[in-house]
């Protein structure tokens, strides 16, 4: 009898697995020394080399008065440093404002309502 073996179930996962991960292309893109978006590290949202603490969460200690040597070593347990964070506050600034302060974007709808709060 010439019966034909068939792969373990996941064995077949993993190879479906390697497949899909040839066809996937990566979208990584270095918004400074520090700071990355990848499309495969939270969802694509800016992120902090290395880590998956996201550039909003450091912002919003930040915002909220924080002390950046507490921000670096207690809240993120050392994973940050001083100059990372420094180079999201200029990078969210950069953002918003041209190199002479004046405003780039409009917010309007749910952004704005949101800020305002």
């Amino acid at each position: 009898m010439n019966a034909e073996r068939v792969a373990p179930v996941s064995q077949r996962r993993q190879q479906a697995g390697r497949q899909r991960k040839k066809n996937e292309t990566r979208s990584s893109v270095e918004l400074g020394q520090y700071i990355v978006a990848d499309s495969k590290i939270c969802h694509g949202k800016p992120t902090f080399k290395g880590t998956r603490i996201m550039v909003w969460q450091v912002l919003d200690d930040v915002a909220k008065g924080k002390d950046w040597d507490f921000i670096a070593q207690r809240q993120w347990g050392g994973h940050i440093s001083k100059e990372a964070i420094a180079e999201a506050v200029r990078l969210a600034g950069s953002a918003l404002l041209d190199e002479e302060g004046r405003l780039i974007a409009r917010l309007n709808g749910p952004r704005k309502q949101r800020l305002a709060a």
